[in-house]
């Protein structure tokens, strides 16, 4: 059934965008996307899933269509890239299913888009318009216009800025410049199963960590290939996304780790690079009838393999806040900014933490980080992720026991 009122404005078509959409859909909310390429798609290759991600696509209502591409694995494993040694595992089968009532899984990127995508061409709701980049709004009291690089206005009665990193809508609602460049260098490349070593060809997320460096594999698209992710802190000084680069330039920034984890990278083809950037925390995402949404309001590194999965957490309580505030846009929006902005903030420092004191370090320091992962149970570690995993993108700063009720 079509809305009587104007549409909600997302300025962006990835996945953040397409959640949002998904998300006010299931509201009876409308809204046009507004995407400034010429054809929609995503860019990259595998992403980690949490649980916390599944409460959010059974919220927007593609829960079974995500389960059936996603790709489930049985571990996190933690290996010490010097050593070759193993230094912990979290087991993510029955009882790590059974206590954050959901599994962890890995997808291509362009799969997950796909999903969100095709549920939002379907819905009547929802309008998307490609080669439509926003180039600033304009506010009046019941209203807020998108004026397109073009020159078009698009009007509507709120506006979500998805835009990602470099979002125009930002600078409007924050002001607060370019992104921080944090140094470090990322070099991705997905491979065929058959090319991947076959003593580390294991159904699991695997992280091997070494001084100022770390290597990220793990199966796709049903274990049909690898993805593969290495990254070093070379203190990289400006923003780069997406360049090839040839097999040499990668390998020479890994040639003191152990053999077992530099084959990896042996196996690598059609390397390209990107230089890691997110930004300060900031407490306000709202200006108006104007809010943000994942990268936009809170950009931040890989390391927790966060950043969708918080875009989808911001459409889910985006969306409970339009319905529970009804045609007052801008106390909806003042709530979802209150309701996330904590959350968000402690998922982008730890994910700078976790780069430094788990992913990277070298020395003492990483005999350290060995020494303490190593005794953690499994029990142990599901109490350490409770509050990541175990929340549905709704409750905002309230306990772990709540956070288990659902929605």
């Amino acid at each position: 059934m079509k809305s009587n009122e104007s549409p909600v404005i997302v300025v962006g078509g990835g996945i953040g965008g397409l959640a949002s959409a998904m998300g006010l859909a299931q509201k009876g909310i409308s809204s046009v996307v507004l995407e400034k390429t010429s054809q929609l798609g995503e860019i990259g290759a595998g992403i980690q899933l949490g649980p916390n991600a599944f409460h959010a696509f059974d919220y927007l209502g593609i829960g079974d269509t995500a389960r059936d591409m996603a790709v489930y694995i049985d571990d996190l494993l933690l290996m010490d890239a010097l050593t070759g040694d193993r230094i912990t595992r979290i087991p993510l089968q029955e009882a790590f299913r059974r206590r954050f009532r959901n599994p962890y899984a890995v997808v291509h990127r362009s799969d997950l888009h796909d999903v969100l995508l095709n549920a939002c061409q379907a819905h009547e709701l929802i309008e998307i318009r490609v080669s439509s980049g926003v180039e600033r709004y304009e506010q009046a009291p019941t209203s807020v216009t998108a004026i397109l690089e073009s020159g078009e206005q698009v009007k509507g009665r709120g506006l979500v800025g998805a835009d990602g990193l470099w979002s125009t809508i930002r600078r409007q609602v924050v002001g607060d410049g370019d992104p921080r460049v944090s140094g470090h260098t990322t070099y991705r490349s997905v491979i065929p199963t058959e090319k991947m070593p076959e003593e580390i060809r294991w159904n699991a997320a695997t992280l091997w960590a070494g001084p100022k460096c770390h290597i990220v594999h793990y199966p796709l698209k049903g274990g049909e290939a690898y993805n593969l992710v290495v990254t070093c802190h070379n203190d990289a000084p400006e923003p780069v996304a997406g360049k090839p680069v040839n097999h040499e330039e990668v390998r020479q920034e890994f040639e003191h780790i152990a053999p077992i984890a530099r084959q990896i990278i042996d196996r690598g083809v059609d390397w390209k690079l990107w230089v890691l950037c997110d930004r300060e925390p900031v407490l306000n995402w709202v200006d108006g009838r104007v809010c943000l949404l994942g990268d936009a309001a809170h950009p931040m590194l890989q390391y927790f393999a966060q950043g969708a999965c918080m875009a989808m957490e911001d459409a889910v309580c985006l969306a409970a806040e339009m319905d529970a505030h009804k045609s007052d846009i801008e106390n909806a929006f003042t709530a979802y900014n209150k309701r996330r902005v904590l959350r968000t903030t402690r998922v982008q420092l730890q994910s700078r933490a976790i780069g430094d004191h788990i992913y990277h370090p070298s020395g003492a320091h990483a005999a350290l980080r060995n020494a303490v992962m190593s005794a953690r149970t499994p029990e142990d570690w599901y109490d350490q992720i409770d509050w990541l995993y175990g929340s549905t993108g709704l409750e905002g700063a309230v306990s772990a026991e709540t956070r288990r009720v659902g929605y």
